[in-house]
């Protein structure tokens, strides 16, 4: 099982494709995600990764956090989250982690919070159609109608669909597909609309319902592996020949060279 991203919601745009239609897509910014910690069974009881993305000033960093990051080594995190993984998909601390470790075609689950309403009626947090305009109703058109009972029970059951704070949530949305990536900026567009404001943080994982397809790097796509590490691939560069001068004639200072048949 491979660890998910941490992202920043950037908003929504389209892309066009080949036969002229278009997609709508929303773009996620993950160019700063860095692995911070591990948890592993025989310390934690269990195997996880932790992600941070964005960088952190020192002065809005407590005490301990601070700590907790000089001895990973890294630099302080906005935004910090825990991935379940297997035990041979562990990363190193203080790997970057590229958009490339979702390729374009697979599905993903994205979890985020949605945007806060507020107090919001009966209405607009349920979808409640509300009371008639005409035949009696007065200037009720908008509200509940009977939530309680007589005498018996003669109370109000918990759970009622009321009116009340709305939005502000934990929300994820399953089987969204990756559109597009760009390794060099550190996107990834991802098909449709996701929970949360712009600017927003969302998690980022392999969709649990769906195959993985093939492709897929584990335990991620590592840059390293791209650069040739072997000294014998790196092609040697020789100096070039040093350009002969020309000597006049009559010149005292050239040397005379004999040459042997």
């Amino acid at each position: 099982m491979r660890t998910g991203l941490i992202a920043r919601k950037l908003g929504m745009t389209r892309l066009f494709q080949d036969d002229g239609s278009h997609v709508p897509v929303t773009v996620l910014d993950m160019s700063d995600c860095q692995v911070v910690a591990h948890r592993t069974e025989e310390k934690d009881g269990y195997t996880a990764m932790q992600l941070g993305l964005v960088a952190a000033k020192v002065k809005n960093v407590g005490k301990a956090m601070r700590g907790h990051f000089a001895k990973a080594k890294v630099e302080p995190k906005r935004r910090l989250a825990e991935f379940r993984v297997s035990p041979d998909a562990l990363i190193d601390v203080g790997t970057r982690l590229r958009a490339e470790h979702f390729i374009i075609g697979q599905f993903v689950d994205v979890s985020g919070t949605t945007i806060g309403k507020g107090f919001a009626g009966g209405m607009k947090r349920h979808g409640y159609s509300g009371l008639r305009a005409s035949h009696g109703v007065s200037v009720k058109h908008r509200s509940l109608g009977s939530t309680g009972h007589s005498q018996d029970p003669g109370k109000v059951f918990k759970g009622k669909k009321m009116a009340g704070h709305m939005g502000s949530v934990r929300q994820t949305i399953q089987n969204l597909k990756v559109v597009a990536t760009d390794g060099e900026r550190g996107l990834i567009m991802v098909k449709g609309a996701l929970p949360g404001a712009k600017g927003g943080f969302v998690l980022v994982r392999d969709a649990m319902k769906r195959v993985l397809p093939d492709g897929v790097p584990f335990p991620t796509a590592n840059p390293a592996e791209e650069a040739p590490t072997d000294e014998t691939e790196t092609p040697q560069v020789q100096d070039a020949p040093a350009e002969e001068t020309p000597v006049e004639a009559g010149d005292p200072s050239a040397e005379q060279v004999e040459t042997k048949d």
